[in-house]
């Protein structure tokens, strides 16, 4: 709780600091900010309920031996085809990763998780088709997913 106090003291100073230097572009920018949070509150309350729920149903027991340390290659390829999926924002995937990791999901789960959520996309492909083309789309997923899946070997070996 000390930190999030102190992020929100800093945060705050440096709001303060913009506003002095430049009112206009402050008030802008947290208008901006407000009208982004305004958009992306019903998915994170939407997922944040999901995720409620989930971890209610769900004993901690059968998560860590789905996404744990124990779980291997197979927890690897749950949360591949989870993140490859998912269609979340980065700002609701990183709470969520840390909600993951505080019941003892692995680094090298998490690193797989966020990695393909953030560089596969099997929801978007057909706006990707649209833009890139077939060929493109298919080849851009492909070597996403091959590389998030050597990031997450090379936390599972650093971490």
């Amino acid at each position: 709780m000390q930190n999030e106090i102190f992020i929100i003291m800093i945060i705050t100073l440096l709001v303060g600091i913009s506003f002095i230097l430049d009112k206009n572009k402050t008030l802008q920018g947290l208008k901006n900010g407000a009208k982004h949070l305004h958009k992306i509150l019903p998915e994170f309350l939407l997922l944040l309920i999901f995720v409620s729920v989930f971890l209610s149903l769900v004993s901690q027991s059968t998560l860590v031996g789905l996404l744990g340390r124990e779980s291997g290659p197979f927890g690897i390829m749950i949360a591949a085809g989870i993140g490859s999926i998912a269609l979340i924002p980065g700002a609701i995937a990183y709470p969520l990763a840390g909600e993951l990791m505080r019941q003892g999901a692995s680094y090298t789960i998490l690193a797989t998780f966020i990695t393909t959520l953030m560089m596969v996309g099997i929801l978007t492909f057909p706006v990707e088709r649209k833009y890139l083309g077939n060929r493109l789309a298919i080849l851009r997923n492909v070597m996403s997913f091959i590389g998030a899946l050597l990031i997450s070997v090379l936390v599972g070996v650093l971490l």
